[in-house]
């Protein structure tokens, strides 16, 4: 509302315009100017509802401005009063997720020429993928290695070594230990030719056996706008109800940097 009140008294004044909307429950906060509002605080993060997965390839439907601000400290010094620190124009298709956009863009054009039923299986796998989920992590290694067949075996090698080390270090903790079944699907890779046609499969199981019936390929308006669409996401997104959308990278925060997470940030 604030925004709103800034824009029609200076940026629009004098100009004979009616007076904005604000109808965020459209899936668009200001619809009259085709533009949605973000607003993080210091933790970098907000929350939307989830439409398609395949928004983390794509984007949204609209341009947004993402204004940071400083509630993180300003809701410890009542009155609340609170300050933009610094903000972000994006397009459309900058709010999608920047690693897996980068992924789909980097093999696009080879695995087209490959085979189009292989590349929407890995678009399926990125649009679905689950990065806190063990063996899809290192599936998405994988796909960055695609074309590549020698560091593809090493890959899998150094996924062993991690497996025994996380399990060693689970059964420490007296946690559950990740099946025997996520490694044997990382090994059966080196047994299928082409070694590349391994991992898609990979990827394409772990949707079928992550997802089920959500995971659906992408519909033909969403497959043609994934082969033409720029791919440039600029954003972190992960999703399970909601989006989870993370603005840290375009503020400079490492990926180390602690993420706080308040309710009145969503």
């Amino acid at each position: 509302m604030l925004l709103v009140a800034v824009l029609e008294t200076s940026v629009f004044a004098g100009l004979a315009i009616p007076p904005l909307r604000i109808k965020p429950a459209r899936g668009v906060d200001l619809p009259d100017l085709d533009l949605g509002v973000k607003s993080p605080s210091e933790n970098y993060c907000t929350s939307e509802p989830f439409f398609s997965a395949y928004e983390r390839l794509l984007g949204s439907e609209f341009d947004a401005v993402v204004l940071l601000t400083d509630y993180q400290d300003a809701k410890k010094q009542p009155p609340l009063r609170l300050s933009i620190i610094r903000w972000h124009y994006l397009t459309k298709s900058q709010m999608a997720d920047e690693g897996l956009c980068r992924l789909a863009k980097k093999h696009r054009e080879w695995l087209l020429s490959q085979n189009e039923a292989w590349t929407q299986k890995v678009f399926r796998f990125l649009a679905f993928v689950n990065q806190s989920d063990w063996r899809a992590k290192k599936i998405v290694k994988l796909i960055d290695l695609i074309q590549d067949e020698g560091r593809i075996s090493k890959e899998i090698a150094t996924a062993e070594g991690d497996f025994e080390n996380k399990n060693k270090q689970r059964a420490r903790e007296d946690k559950p230990l990740i099946p025997d079944s996520e490694i044997e699907a990382l090994r059966r890779i080196l047994t299928i030719r082409p070694v590349h046609l391994g991992v898609i499969d990979a990827a394409d199981n772990w949707v079928v056996e992550a997802q089920k019936d959500l995971g659906r390929f992408p519909n033909d308006n969403e497959w043609h706008r994934l082969l033409s669409s720029p791919l440039d996401g600029s954003i972190g997104m992960s999703f399970a109800l909601q989006w989870r959308y993370n603005f840290g990278k375009l503020f400079g925060a490492r990926e180390d940097d602690p993420v706080v997470i308040d309710p009145l940030d969503e």
